[in-house]
């Protein structure tokens, strides 16, 4: 299976004193997905990058990591993004963005040709940061080019990852609606979820199922995950940790947990149970990425 996820990587400050890191939502499921499925099953990342040295240091990297980068575009003149990220003591982050010029956003206003983008992938995945990153017209643009790739039988997974700095809550709410109609899995943040649409637990999951959407996953923080599939429920307890260093990419590494052990074969039970323990190991450690040798079961 080939993989596309479509989104923004920026460079990373954190730390006392900063350190120069590099995430973003959907890159780091990305990477954790890459790292948990190999050459056997190919990560591409679907974005844009400027001509710097930066730029060039990022690409490095997530090669090293065996992401697949033919499909970022590299914009002369043009910037990543950055984000600076605050953690209190519970392991809690705040962040601050310097994102509104980069590379990847002025890729997303350009009026992309997206077939190109998906042909050859199985898969795209994509979150609701992606979605908040293009402005209405380039938004329904997607929507449709996703629908038409899961006409053409490929698959679709969202995430709805919502940030309120960088779209309203009616923005928000129409797009989900449209993509809960065509995506094949939902990894739903039930926080967000709520801020968007103001329902929990079971009357979220029939929302989403009466959308279309045959397999949903309800993330709930340090309370079991809901499991909604072939007319199931299902509640998967997490794995308790006792030192909590940083929550970043919790949510992203989950979803890469998920993924991929369904993308193996695993049901959709057992894909949790993955999750939640990948999403353990990772906020076990500082930053969002964390290093390859941690993830060793």
């Amino acid at each position: 299976m080939r993989i596309g996820l479509i989104g923004e990587a920026m460079i990373e400050l954190a730390g006392t004193p900063l350190e120069r890191r590099w995430g973003g939502d959907t890159l780091n499921t990305a990477v954790y997905l890459a790292r948990q499925l190999g050459d056997a099953h190919p990560v591409h990342y679907l974005s844009a990058l400027g001509d710097d040295s930066l730029s060039d240091g990022l690409l490095a990297d997530w090669q090293a990591e065996g992401i697949a980068i033919e499909r970022i575009a590299r914009l002369p003149g043009r910037l990543p993004g950055l984000y600076l990220v605050e953690t209190d003591d519970a392991g809690e982050r705040r962040f601050h963005y310097w994102r509104s010029d980069s590379a990847a956003r002025h890729w997303f206003a350009s009026g992309l040709d997206f077939a190109p983008l998906f042909d050859g992938l199985d898969a795209v995945y994509l979150s609701g940061i992606t979605l908040a990153l293009f402005a209405a017209p380039e938004r329904k643009r997607l929507i449709e080019a996703l629908a038409a790739f899961r006409q053409q039988g490929g698959r679709v997974w969202f995430d709805n990852n919502y940030r309120p700095q960088l779209w309203s809550v009616a923005e928000a709410r129409d797009a989900y609606a449209h993509l809960y109609a065509i995506a094949d899995i939902a990894l739903i943040t039930e926080d967000d979820e709520v801020r968007v649409f103001g329902d929990e637990d079971g009357a979220l999951i029939a929302r989403v199922q009466a959308a279309g959407c045959p397999e949903i996953v309800v993330k709930r923080g340090a309370m079991p995950a809901l499991v909604a599939s072939d007319g199931q429920l299902v509640a998967i307890a997490t794995q308790p940790v006792e030192h909590v260093v940083d929550t970043c990419a919790a949510g992203d590494s989950f979803a890469a947990g998920y993924l991929a052990a369904r993308i193996l074969g695993a049901t959709p039970a057992d894909a949790a149970r993955n999750g939640h323990w990948l999403a353990g190991r990772v906020i076990q450690y500082p930053g969002a990425i964390i290093p390859a040798g941690a993830m060793l079961r």
